[in-house]
């Protein structure tokens, strides 16, 4: 007899509750200062979650890098499942296993914006300031829990089809820590909204997310926009028949996109998020697109898996081939003050002085 969902949260209660004693314990000790903590001498805005998983958080700090400029601006990320260790400036020669999926994106996408990774944050924004003395403002990806270092600013992430005021601890759900956490966040963005979202949903979700948050915390909603395929191979126009790889945590909402553009996806290789790309791999979809004997079939694929799929040691595999990707941003509804506003009221004017008393250790 299978096991339900709810008689399975009900085994993993315990668990759950021992991982949430465990994170809250922490907090508070790093609340009351009893950890060493970091603090810039310039702005440093943090972009999280609460949850493991896709909430869209590359392409909301690309929209913020893009919407600060032209200050001097670096992302510091943490550099997953790179094939290397401490701090990694980005440079020509840099590729996705030298800093990760997401940081070479943003070498891609950011050409103008220093990008580095560092598993110790700290030590990250501390050789950016010695490199970089001219910084305006450092974005931090995907850094929420990260408590060593005190960012200025702090942006929360919540996925519309998986609200963390809706969601459970680890293992029971998929948060990382308790839902109390909001409190950190001087902002929150409800992601990955649908295309009509009516002000009764917005004014509802607002209500629930603003129990967790301090008082006055704006929430905005956002939504996924898909820019015209970019050809990485050979071609120029996208087919409407089409091969879709993935290796991203969500890759529902791109196949609804693609089905509701009249798209058809002939097969989907739905790899698991930061999979790895190897000759294997893409050989299984160079190996299919030849069997289906249509060079009008197209391969498509997210920019995140772009990036992977142009190591020197890939790229004579498919090169020849239609291959293309998607690139993402976001949009925002409509509501006062603006999204762009509030970012913009975290750091100072452009071409003002830099003038912020922060402690360097605590």
């Amino acid at each position: 007899m299978p096991v339900t969902t709810s008689a399975l949260r009900f085994l993993l209660f315990p668990f759950a509750q021992l991982y949430g004693g465990i994170v809250r314990l922490r907090n508070v000790l790093y609340d009351q200062e009893l950890f060493s903590v970091y603090q810039a001498p310039i702005p440093v805005i943090c972009v999280g979650n609460l949850s493991v998983g896709g909430t869209g958080k590359t392409p909301q700090v690309e929209y913020l890098a893009r919407l600060l400029q032209p200050r001097h601006i670096a992302i510091l990320s943490r550099g997953y499942k790179r094939k290397t260790k401490g701090f990694v400036l980005a440079d020509h020669q840099a590729t996705a296993a030298t800093l990760g999926d997401e940081p070479f994106q943003y070498t891609q996408s950011l050409p103008q914006v220093r990008v580095a990774v560092c598993e110790k944050r700290a030590l990250g924004i501390q050789r950016l300031l010695q490199l970089f003395p001219d910084l305006d403002v450092i974005l931090l990806d995907d850094a929420f829990q990260h408590r060593a270092v005190k960012a200025s600013s702090y942006l929360l992430l919540t996925d519309f089809n998986r609200l963390f005021t809706q969601d459970y601890l680890l293992p029971m759900g998929l948060l990382r820590e308790p839902r109390s956490g909001a409190r950190r966040a001087d902002a929150v963005v409800v992601t990955k909204c649908p295309r009509v979202i009516s002000q009764e949903q917005q004014t509802l979700i607002q209500k629930q997310v603003q129990e967790y948050t301090s008082a006055g915390t704006p929430v905005f909603f956002s939504q996924i926009v898909y820019a015209p395929a970019v050809p990485v191979g050979q071609g120029t126009t996208l087919g409407k028949r089409l091969i879709l790889v993935t290796g991203i945590a969500n890759a529902q909402p791109l196949v609804k996109h693609l089905q509701q553009e009249r798209y058809e996806v002939v097969r989907h290789f739905d790899w698991p998020d930061h999979a790895a790309v190897t000759p294997e791999r893409v050989g299984e979809v160079v190996t299919f697109h030849a069997s289906l004997r249509d060079s009008a079939i197209s391969i498509l694929m997210t920019q995140k898996d772009a990036v992977k799929w142009q190591e020197p040691s890939l790229t004579g595999l498919w090169r020849s081939l239609p291959v293309y990707y998607l690139p993402i941003t976001n949009a925002f509804a409509p509501q006062e003050p603006s999204f762009d506003a509030t970012i913009q009221r975290w750091v100072p004017p452009i071409g003002s002085d830099i003038n912020l008393t922060f402690e360097r250790d605590l």
